[in-house]
């Protein structure tokens, strides 16, 4: 339910928030540029919107059918902006992030991060935990792995982002900038709890076999903890196709802007599965208005441990880097949702 305040002293507001929270409601304050709304998450089902009308400072009041609250766009309808060491994602701001699939030693890493930094990303990606289909592949530096992410970011000043796969590996990842949650973890809804009483921005990775709808939802399980600093990614889900790894779903990324004020970041390595692809598929995604790209770049992608077949090598990233910047002037710089009957999709 979303209640929509007149211009009124704050101290008016008083009297309803009191009652509200005598109903076991927990009211959600949103500032916008246009209007003050206050969003009600709990169960709603027990307050009587008639009521709420009669206090003098309620403009509107409004039903939210959605499952979701704190993500839904209805709920704020001004882009969230996630600010990660400077570099803003979301809102009309554009980011790049790019790096190795894993950590596989310290002149790799070195490498690489100097190379995509050169080349225009602003942020280092990197696995130190890898979950992998086979328990004979290649799982991760670990421990050993964090700590050259971090001697990367000493030297480069690009900031990490690393997939946590437990949530016992937690203190490992202290300096670690942004925790990825990657797509075999999405439902884990017990992680996504724990991840929701921090303030580090999460990266949320779709998963495989999800709909739009339970992406949302496991953010809704991050934001409902007080973390609200989630980024969505699609990443490709599992069709039919098998000509490419993954299907990397593009409408997904107006329909979440439609649904969520959250930024959405693509990864089209993970959709496509093979490194030719990746500069369509990533070109693609920002006509389509994604607020990133995460991109796997290494420096020898014949000899990767993980994932080599998908990974640029850095004269590949720098020219898709190039292109990506020359695409940006004629993509969508943000969404707003308007307040029309069809509920258009209106460029800010």
């Amino acid at each position: 339910m979303i209640i929509t305040l007149k211009k009124n002293n704050p101290a008016q507001v008083e009297p309803l928030i009191t009652w509200l929270e005598s109903l076991g409601i927990s009211p959600h304050f949103i500032v916008g540029k246009q209007q003050t709304v206050i969003g009600l998450i709990g169960d709603t089902g027990v307050v009587n919107i008639d009521l709420i009308k009669s206090f003098d400072i309620v403009q509107d009041v409004r039903r939210i059918k959605e499952p979701y609250k704190k993500v839904n766009r209805k709920f704020q309808n001004d882009d969230t902006v996630i600010d990660i060491n400077g570099n803003k994602i979301g809102g009309g701001n554009f980011q790049i992030i790019a790096g190795p699939c894993s950590v596989e030693s310290w002149e790799q890493i070195y490498s690489v991060a100097q190379s995509v930094k050169t080349s225009g990303a602003t942020i280092l990606r990197g696995g130190a935990f890898k979950p992998r289909t086979s328990p004979y592949s290649f799982q991760g530096m670990q421990a050993e792995g964090i700590e050259l992410l971090l001697e990367a970011k000493k030297l480069t000043g690009l900031p990490i982002v690393s997939e946590l796969m437990n949530i016992s590996h937690l203190p490992l990842f202290e300096e670690i900038d942004v925790i990825q949650v990657g797509a075999r973890n999405m439902q884990n809804f017990e992680l996504l709890k724990e991840l929701g009483m921090l303030k580090k921005p999460i990266l949320l990775k779709r998963g495989l076999a999800n709909t739009v709808e339970e992406l949302l939802l496991s953010a809704e399980y991050i934001m409902a903890g007080g973390n609200e600093n989630v980024i969505l990614c699609e990443r490709g889900i599992r069709t039919f196709e098998t000509a490419t790894r993954n299907t990397l779903d593009i409408s997904a990324i107006p329909v979440l802007h439609q649904k969520t004020h959250l930024p959405v970041i693509v990864d089209p390595s993970h959709a496509a599965g093979i490194s030719y692809l990746v500069k369509p598929l990533a070109l693609a995604s920002v006509v389509a208005g994604a607020d990133g790209l995460i991109i796997e770049v290494h420096n020898d992608p014949s000899h990767a441990l993980c994932d080599g077949a998908q990974s640029l090598t850095p004269y590949e990233f720098s020219d898709l880097a190039r292109v990506v910047r020359e695409v940006l002037p004629f993509a969508p710089p943000s969404y707003t949702y308007c307040s029309t009957p069809n509920k258009v999709i209106c460029p800010a």
